[in-house]
């Protein structure tokens, strides 16, 4: 009977068991939960090396076209001053051009107005005269007004009054030198007598 006390003593009891089963369970969790514990830190930790990365790439990509637009507008800034360089640059090229003939037209027209017996010869200073007021019209050249207009300091160049009655107070009465313009652009003054 010693012996089956012995052996009942050496056996568990089922309580005991239970016990240890329970004990062990309860340190499986809480090695299964410092474990769990530690990959959720992991992956907080991932989590937000991944987020604070995305925040650089997005950081990156707004400079990145913040530049781009920045370099769009100059580039459109650029284009437009330099298509408003070429517009100014045709007109005063043509001024300056036109400036040199003026002086040539000036004496073809005293040359037609000179009497001669050689017809054709005066023909063809005319026709010269006629090409070159042709070429001037092409390039938006034109005559500016004068006789029996106001005058206009702008467009005239007043070396002459004289007082007379008959006509009206600040008129031109006579021009000596045909005046020229290109649009709102004068290329010469027309040199003219002015009545007061």
């Amino acid at each position: 009977m010693a012996e089956k006390e012995e052996k009942q003593g050496a056996a568990p009891k089922p309580e005991e068991e239970a016990a240890k089963a329970q004990e062990n369970d309860q340190k499986g969790k809480k090695e299964k939960g410092k474990e769990h514990g530690k990959e959720q830190e992991a992956l907080k930790k991932e989590l937000a090396e991944k987020t604070e990365a995305a925040e650089k790439a997005q950081k990156a990509v707004a400079e990145l076209n913040d530049r781009y637009l920045r370099l769009m507008a100059e580039y459109d800034n650029f284009r437009k001053r330099t298509q408003r360089e070429k517009e100014a640059i045709f007109p005063e090229a043509t001024k300056t051009a036109v400036e040199a003939f003026v002086p040539v037209l000036d004496n073809l027209e005293r040359a037609l107005s000179m009497e001669t017996a050689d017809e054709e010869y005066k023909k063809g200073v005319m026709m010269i005269c006629t090409a070159m007021l042709d070429a001037f019209k092409k390039l938006g050249v034109e005559e500016i007004a004068a006789k029996d207009q106001p005058f206009d300091p702008a467009l005239h160049n007043a070396v002459m009054h004289i007082e007379d009655e008959a006509l009206p107070e600040n008129t031109v009465c006579e021009v000596f030198a045909k005046g020229y313009k290109l649009g709102d652009l004068v290329i010469r003054h027309a040199m003219v007598k002015v009545a007061n």
